[in-house]
């Protein structure tokens, strides 16, 4: 024997004489139904391919001396924008007033429809200011004359710019207006807490407004709250959030987990963001003299613990393994599957072709 008939004789494919083959519409069906299977698993085992997929790893956070970004997008339809006032304050107690903050309000008729606009860069500032003066007026009986004429002419001045804001805001609340505060707060990286409250006000303006503290609602929707960029697949779970009063007052407090988050793409760029989680709590006012006054709480910390979140594609190899188990499995399966047919169509027939 050869080294030719060798080799033949290893043949896994043997070839089959043309004039033994036999063509039936049976076998053309199946080989139709065959091609349109393995294309459409073609198209989806290229598809998987091409996707990414993400590995979450966890890591001790070594970030020191960053900012937190604070992105608020908040509606208060219960409330005028000249009353409403943002603060934020660190564990230590100190307020973050000397960071940038780009906050804006939006005035919102009784149909939610925009009818004014109001940048703001710390709200709570002129509040502190306004106290301040205030705090001034008490103090300055030792001085001359002349001091104490310029103090009542500013007392003066004040007083009617505040009798200008209450006949303000009152003709506000009377139609129903609401605001929208919306922007970026740049905080320490350390834990502390935001609000949106009344409490910019000097607490005897709030009175002579609301009467008590009962009678602020504070009823909100919040759009969007978030601590930095959004990537691929993040959920923030107090977006879309709607916590609407009626006939009643009282404090939210939102407490939330921070943990850092960065996520890499796969084209190797690094976005440093954050994902959170949040409980509630809800502290009502039922008396008529209580002395504490509505506000919407966001108390956070962060974790020490950063997650790392990749994309990664799959290896072209593992594509084609699937690739060939699929196809083949599937010629395998419609070549027995003919096969059946073949035979049953024959049985059928053999019966008929004897009689």
């Amino acid at each position: 024997m050869g080294m030719k008939q060798v080799i033949k004789n290893l043949d896994a494919f043997p070839r089959t004489e043309d004039h033994l083959l036999q063509k039936t519409q049976s076998g053309a069906l199946v080989s139709i139904i065959g091609l349109i299977i393995m294309a459409t698993l073609f198209l989806h085992e290229l598809g998987y391919y091409l996707t990414t997929y993400t590995v979450h790893q966890m890591s001790v956070d070594l970030k020191r001396g960053e900012t937190l970004p604070i992105h608020i997008n908040m509606t208060f339809p219960s409330l005028p924008c000249d009353v409403l006032s943002v603060d934020a304050i660190d564990m230590s107690g100190k307020h973050e007033v000397d960071l940038d903050t780009n906050i804006w309000k939006l005035r919102l008729n009784s149909y939610g429809q925009i009818i004014g606009t109001e940048y703001i860069s710390d709200l709570v500032e002129k509040g502190h200011e306004h106290d301040h003066d205030h705090g001034t007026h008490k103090h300055d009986d030792s001085k001359d004359h002349h001091e104490h004429s310029e103090q009542k002419v500013h007392l003066q001045t004040f007083d009617e710019a505040t009798e200008n804001t209450i006949k303000k805001v009152k003709e506000a609340l009377k139609n129903g207006e609401g605001c929208r505060v919306y922007g970026v707060l740049d905080v320490q990286r350390v834990a502390g807490n935001f609000h949106i409250s009344v409490h910019g006000l000097n607490i005897y303006v709030a009175q002579m407004i609301f009467d008590a503290g009962k009678n602020v609602n504070v009823s909100h929707v919040i759009h969007d709250l978030s601590f930095g960029p959004k990537y691929p697949g993040i959920h923030n779970p107090l977006d879309e959030t709607s916590r609407i009063l009626h006939d009643a007052s009282g404090t939210f407090k939102y407490y939330i987990k921070i943990v850092p988050t960065e996520y890499r793409y796969i084209s190797k760029e690094v976005l440093p963001t954050n994902q959170f989680s949040v409980t509630e709590y809800f502290s009502p006012i039922t008396s008529q003299f209580d002395r504490t006054w509505p506000a919407v709480y966001f108390l956070y910390d962060l974790s020490p613990i950063t997650v790392t979140i990749k994309e990664e594609r799959r290896s072209f190899l593992h594509f084609i393994t699937r690739l060939c188990a699929v196809l083949g499995g599937t010629f395998a399966v419609t070549g027995m599957l003919d096969r059946w047919m073949y035979r049953l169509v024959e049985a059928a027939t053999k019966p008929k072709n004897k009689k």
